[in-house]
């Protein structure tokens, strides 16, 4: 069966400490369940299941609190997954593969985030009168005195890439210029908390850019501010269902794994393995979303994948956005969705790393002419 994005929508994405300050993630979701639905014309009680990426949320099955707040039927399940940063887009291929193997017809699928409201993280302490060890990230392999901080990692890459301090900041301010000068599509975001638009989006100057310090790495080639995306709250959610003619459809996603201390290179492998799986070069897809974690990251899975920067994040990417981690993939899909819906033909590749060094990639297909099939 070939199996279809028949709706898919995103609240808009804002930093952290921002207009969704007081909304948890599972409520950023069900915002957008009723929405999404009502543009597919498909019932509530039709859902065979809800399927969310989401990595900060400290458990409880975030999928399945949004499922009952948007008012779903109690017999509908729902499951939570945490791959990180891929969560929302490995959601989408779990749902994919669900309604592929028989086992559902409808899925809504994609992720949320809120780096507002996650709760705090605390090792017990040792000892019986021994205070709670605070952490802010979580291992991510098993060796983690030899893990290197995810900023630390980016700014080694770029200086291995030879991706100068200049080159990133002109990368970082493209994005933003993009985003700025492309809205999204009517129906791409549903309004949540009074926030209708992406709220970081600005004009980046290069003598801007050079006043902020280095966070990691040297002078020549560090990351700064403006060159990584910041935390961020958002959901995207697209429903998940058998094709007809003249939907995005897809045509096909995978995961990947890589080196765990370098994570920001593991989507070069995975799109290169979808690619070849689906006999196209990666730099002949008509369109790509691409998270842009770091701008390190994005630049050099342009060059090692082939592709034409005109085509990648023409609206704008993660660094003009934000990084809401579990909802990131999702917003991806949403984005290549109605950049598709608004051609007659083409393919879009949507791909994103993880912490520890996993990655995972989806194509998504319209080729105007789909295999017809009843809802």
């Amino acid at each position: 069966m070939t199996v279809a994005l028949l709706a898919a929508m995103r609240t808009a994405v804002a930093p952290r400490g921002g207009a969704f300050r007081d909304v948890p993630a599972h409520r950023l979701a069900a915002a957008l369940i009723g929405p999404v639905l009502e543009a597919a014309g498909v019932a509530p009680e039709a859902v065979d299941e809800v399927i969310l990426g989401n990595a900060l949320s400290g458990g409880g099955n975030m999928a399945r609190v949004a499922a009952l707040a948007a008012g779903l039927p109690e017999s509908v399940p729902a499951l939570t997954l945490d791959t990180q940063c891929c969560s929302g887009l490995d959601a989408i291929r779990l749902g994919t593969a669900r309604i592929a193997a028989g086992e559902a017809r409808y899925v809504l699928a994609g992720g949320a985030e809120s780096f507002s409201t996650a709760p705090l993280r605390a090792h017990r302490p040792r000892a019986k009168d021994g205070a709670p060890d605070f952490y802010r990230q979580p291992a991510f392999t098993p060796w983690p005195e030899r893990e290197i901080p995810l900023d630390a990692s980016a700014a080694g890459m770029a200086a291995a890439a030879g991706l100068s301090r200049a080159e990133q900041e002109a990368f970082a301010a493209e994005s933003h210029r993009r985003a700025l000068a492309v809205a999204p599509a009517d129906g791409e975001i549903v309004p949540v908390a009074g926030l209708a638009a992406d709220a970081f989006a600005r004009r980046l100057s290069p003598v801007l850019m050079a006043r902020l310090p280095v966070l990691a790495g040297d002078a020549a080639y560090g990351v700064t501010a403006a060159t990584i995306a910041v935390e961020a709250d958002a959901a995207g959610l697209v429903l998940l269902g058998p094709a007809r003619a003249g939907d995005v459809t897809i045509a096909g996603g995978l995961a990947r794994g890589g080196a765990p201390l370098v994570p920001a290179l593991a989507p070069i492998a995975a799109a290169e393995a979808l690619c070849a799986r689906l006999d196209i070069a990666p730099g002949a897809v008509d369109l790509v979303e691409l998270m842009e974690a770091y701008a390190a990251q994005a630049l050099v899975a342009i060059r090692r994948l082939g592709l034409d920067p005109a085509r990648v994040n023409a609206g704008g990417g993660a660094l003009a956005r934000g990084h809401p981690i579990g909802a990131s993939g999702a917003i991806l899909a949403v984005r290549a969705y109605h950049r598709l819906r608004a051609m007659e033909t083409g393919r879009a590749l949507c791909a994103i790393a993880g912490a520890g060094g996993i990655a995972t990639a989806l194509m998504l297909d319209r080729d105007g002419t789909g295999p017809a099939c009843d809802r």
